[in-house]
């Protein structure tokens, strides 16, 4: 553990403090997150410290990042490989295929062929079968940017799989200057912008969190706002969405 006063590590503990945060609302629910905390004895600075709150993992949305910032400000942000992946398809891949698509206006057959091809390019390569792996293959021969554009976000993937900083660094640092030499604007744009949340992304490194239950939750209710549709209770799809989850709102 680290102390909040000097940063350093501390092996010594003091005391064992509980902690009520509060989060941010689930729909017109107040809720509030139970932390436990430490103090620790630091040998550097002498006397009981109070210690930093770990990490949080967090949505890409600075409204979000903001918000943590207030209520926990000794959090560490950690950005997971799910938001910046798909921030990636959005403003890489897809604006890619439609460039290439546009260049090729005047190839009615190949314009088709990379048109028909988005979600192709934005699934991952285990959930492609043979057949499709085959047609992604005679894509790339036929169309290098798009084929740059797809390896380095299978590349960016790996930086998540680091869980020594110093590595992770590195890492982050020789795809960054892969994707300033690789002539496409989208993939250089989305690498200066990016930058902004290197250091959330590196602290995946030590703390390897994920926002699967999040999204999860975020999932079942989009299901159930569909099957609702048309209708204008509010307050009752609001408990519908509590009673889906219970004990998890308060």
């Amino acid at each position: 553990m680290y102390s909040n006063c000097c940063g350093r590590a501390c092996e010594r503990v003091h005391e064992h403090v509980q902690r009520t945060v509060r989060d941010l609302p689930l729909f017109d629910a107040i809720t509030y997150l139970e932390i436990t905390t430490y103090r620790v004895w630091c040998e550097h600075c002498g006397g009981p410290k109070r210690v930093r709150i770990e990490a949080a993992v967090m949505d890409m949305h600075p409204a979000f990042t903001l918000e943590v910032e207030r209520q926990c400000p000794n959090a560490r942000i950690v950005y997971d490989l799910f938001h910046v992946i798909a921030k990636y398809g959005r403003e890489v891949v897809d604006r890619v295929r439609v460039g290439q698509a546009n260049v090729l206006r005047h190839d009615k057959t190949a314009r088709k062929v990379v048109k028909a091809s988005k979600w192709l390019l934005l699934s991952s390569p285990r959930n492609t079968n043979r057949a499709q792996r085959v047609r992604l293959q005679e894509l790339f021969d036929a169309n290098t940017p798009l084929m740059i554009a797809y390896m380095l976000r299978e590349d960016l993937k790996a930086l998540w799989s680091h869980r020594d900083p110093d590595e992770a660094r590195g890492f982050w640092e020789e795809w960054y200057q892969r994707a300033m030499e690789s002539g496409l604007a989208a993939i250089q744009r989305f690498a200066e912008r990016i930058k902004a949340f290197v250091p959330g992304i590196l602290a995946h490194a030590e703390f390897p969190l994920h926002t699967s239950l999040i999204e999860g939750i975020n999932n079942r209710i989009k299901v159930m706002k569909r099957i609702a549709y048309g209708f204008r209770d509010d307050e009752y799809f609001f408990l519908k969405n509590r009673a889906a989850y219970p004990g998890n709102a308060r």
